[in-house]
C-alpha cells in the first residue's frame, strides 16, 4: 500500500508541477510522512526532488533560455549557499505562534510567515485581471533569483517565487518550463552541497529505515508523471498555465503564512 499512494502521488504531482515550476517537494513530503519519521520523509522527498528535476532538465532544459539561466540561476545559486548556511541561526528563532489540529501540532515562524506572504502577494498577479498584464522587467531576475535562492536554501521553498519572476518574462511556455527545471537544479546543487554535512551522517539511518526501495519507486514515477507532462505541453496555453501557477501559489503561500506547511 505504501508504493501505491507515494507512487501514485509522485506521478500525479510530477506532471502538475511540470507547469507550475514548484510543489513536487511541498506535497510529496507529507505522503513520506505517512510511512515515516517526519525527519526520515524530508530526506526521501530532497533525494526524488533532484533527481526529478534532473530527469526533467533531459526532457525539456533544451527549451531553456540561456540568457534567463545564467541571470537568475546564478544568483540563485550564490543566494542559496547563504540561505542554507543561515538556516540553523534562523530556525533558533522562537516561533511566533502554534496551534493544533487533531494530534498535529502547527508553528507559524518569522521565515514561514515571510515566505508566505510574498508568495500570495506574486499570486495575485497571475489571478486578478487587473494585474495579469503586469510584468517584471529582465533587470529584476537578478534579485528574483536571489530571493528564490535565498528562501530555498533557507526553508526548501524556491519554486514559487522562482516562477513568480520568470512568467513575467515574457518567455514562450516552452521556454519557461526549460528555463524553470534548469534554475531549479541549479538552487537545488548549491543547497544539497550545503546540507550535505549533515545529510550523509544521516544517510544510514535512511537506509535502515527501508526507505531507499520507496526512493527509487518514488523516482520512477515522478519521471512517467513528468514525460507524461511533456506530453501535454503542446495541448495547453501559457494563460492556462499562469492560471495553474496562480492557483498552486496562492495555495501554497496561504498554507505556510498560517503555519500549515
Amino acid at each position: 500500500m505504501d508504493y501505491l499512494v507515494v507512487c501514485l502521488a509522485a506521478l500525479i504531482v510530477s506532471a502538475l508541477t511540470l507547469f507550475s515550476g514548484f510543489g513536487l517537494g511541498t506535497l510529496l513530503m507529507p505522503v513520506f510522512a505517512i510511512f515515516f519519521p517526519v525527519h526520515i520523509a524530508i530526506a526521501a522527498t530532497a533525494v526524488v526532488h533532484l533527481a526529478n528535476n534532473i530527469f526533467k532538465v533531459v526532457l525539456v532544459g533544451r527549451n531553456a533560455d540561456r540568457g534567463i539561466v545564467l541571470r537568475f540561476g546564478v544568483a540563485a545559486m550564490a543566494a542559496a549557499f547563504v540561505g542554507a548556511s543561515l538556516l540553523g541561526m534562523f530556525t533558533s528563532i522562537p516561533a511566533l505562534t502554534s496551534y493544533s489540529i487533531g494530534e498535529e501540532v502547527h508553528e507559524l515562524t518569522v521565515v514561514k510567515l515571510v515566505i508566505g506572504v510574498l508568495i500570495v502577494i506574486f499570486a495575485l498577479f497571475d489571478l486578478i485581471p487587473g494585474l495579469k498584464e503586469v510584468s517584471f522587467d529582465k533587470r529584476y531576475l537578478v534579485l528574483g533569483g536571489a530571493l528564490s535562492g535565498f528562501f530555498g536554501g533557507l526553508s526548501g521553498n524556491q519554486g514559487a517565487l522562482r516562477s513568480a519572476f520568470l512568467i513575467k518574462s515574457g518567455l514562450s511556455k516552452e521556454a519557461f518550463i526549460g528555463s524553470g527545471v534548469v534554475c531549479a537544479v541549479i538552487a537545488d546543487l548549491a543547497r544539497i552541497l550545503v546540507y550535505g554535512v549533515a545529510f550523509c551522517k544521516s544517510w544510514s539511518v535512511e537506509l535502515e529505515s527501508g526507505v531507499g526501495g520507496l526512493i527509487v519507486a518514488a523516482s520512477l514515477a515522478a519521471f512517467l508523471g513528468a514525460f507524461i507532462g511533456t506530453r501535454l505541453i503542446k495541448k495547453i496555453t501559457m494563460d492556462l498555465i499562469r492560471k495553474i501557477v496562480g492557483t498552486m501559489m496562492l495555495a501554497l503561500g496561504t498554507g505556510i503564512a498560517t503555519g500549515l506547511i
